[in-house]
């Protein structure tokens, strides 16, 4: 059941500030949407073209790929250190 908004008596619906400002986080998210789909059509693009990527994409997408890698391998060992405390109480 969803919870309905309060009235009050002096509200006559009139917005009295327009809040979306910049600086705001939900300011233009579809402006900031579309702007990360174009970079992501300008890197396709070179792609296709066979350009290489510059120093900093590559340092960068391999950071990416080194915390990817980081989160997988914490997950598995703070599993198996849980696992493994699991089976040392029950032994007690």
């Amino acid at each position: 059941m969803a919870r309905e908004p309060k009235q009050y008596d002096d509200d006559d619906g009139r917005t009295i500030v327009d809040m979306d400002v910049e600086g705001m986080p939900w300011y233009n998210r579809r402006v900031r949407k579309e702007q990360r789909a174009q970079a992501r059509a300008e890197l396709q693009e070179k792609i296709d073209r066979g350009e290489a990527l510059t120093r900093k994409e590559t340092a960068r997408y391999t950071l990416y790929a080194i915390f990817a890698g980081l989160t997988v391998v914490g997950f598995i060992g703070g599993g198996t250190v849980l696992f493994i405390l699991l089976l040392w109480l029950l032994w007690k």
